[in-house]
């Protein structure tokens, strides 16, 4: 299927590894122009010339998505370099310290919403008049199952995350008419680079050879981490199919939506 992405032009925040890294470049494959987004110059650049090297079209911008000066410059840098920025992924956030309801603090839980929810706002914000005037527009949020399902750790997280889907969702009545979509997508259990190192360091503890085959660390320890019906992790490479559709002018009218990546983890509807 033809994606009609082809010179449209990604800014994908947090995309010098992991989910963003594999979005912008599943993006760069289906042409798009993608301004890859880090706060390390090294890896942010290679991933940009990485995905250049391999017939890409890709440049890098660095900043801090808390601060909001930072966030201006990154704006005004991918505009320069590749114009107009029509499609945003606001992957970069994360979490912070391991906290549960008996450690757990304030500071922790603004931190949180700053690095997640406020660092999209300040992002899509400025990138909204020029979308407006173009009729056209995605935005596209990562955020976790973790805001559908939370454990008792990391309740900051959850929360923030769960901010996202609410945000997403008003943000998506108000430029709808404006031929601009927003969606969600929430990852459950991914196979990254820490994931895989929990994991082997998991079945390692049951016995098993530390650097065995993937599918036999899966295969042990999935079980131990998560009731995944589909019986195996989600990869980088599905999270990153699902976002270039939902940013692809063939999406036009899913928007509000919350797609869940969890192989089948939710229990609602």
């Amino acid at each position: 299927m033809d994606l009609k992405l082809d010179g449209r032009v990604a800014l994908v925040t947090g995309s010098s590894k992991g989910i963003g890294e594999a979005v912008a470049r599943g993006l760069a494959r289906e042409g798009a122009v993608v301004i890859v987004h880090g706060r390390d110059k090294t890896k942010t650049e290679d991933v940009a010339h990485s995905i250049v090297a391999e017939g890409g079209r890709a440049y890098a911008v660095l900043g801090d998505l808390t601060d909001d000066d930072a966030v201006d410059r990154l704006v005004a840098s991918a505009q320069a370099f590749a114009k107009p920025v029509g499609i945003v992924v606001n992957n970069a956030g994360g979490s912070g310290r391991t906290e549960d309801w008996t450690t757990t603090r304030p500071d922790t839980w603004a931190t949180g919403y700053d690095r997640n929810v406020l660092a999209a706002v300040r992002v899509t914000t400025p990138l909204l008049p020029g979308m407006r005037a173009a009729k056209w527009g995605r935005i596209l949020n990562i955020s976790s199952l973790a805001a559908l399902m939370p454990p008792s750790n990391r309740p900051d997280y959850a929360a923030a995350k769960a901010a996202m889907i609410a945000m997403t969702a008003s943000l998506a009545k108000a430029v709808a008419k404006d031929g601009i979509t927003a969606n969600t997508v929430s990852p459950g259990t991914i196979h990254s680079t820490s994931l895989e190192e929990a994991f082997r360091t998991a079945a390692a503890n049951q016995g098993l050879a530390r650097d065995a085959s993937w599918p036999d660390i899966e295969r042990t320890a999935l079980p131990l981490f998560a009731q995944v019906p589909a019986g195996r992790c989600g990869t980088l490479e599905e999270i990153a199919d699902a976002v270039a559709f939902l940013v692809s002018p063939r999406a036009s009218y899913i928007t509000g939506s919350n797609l869940r990546l969890d192989g089948g983890m939710w229990p609602g509807l």
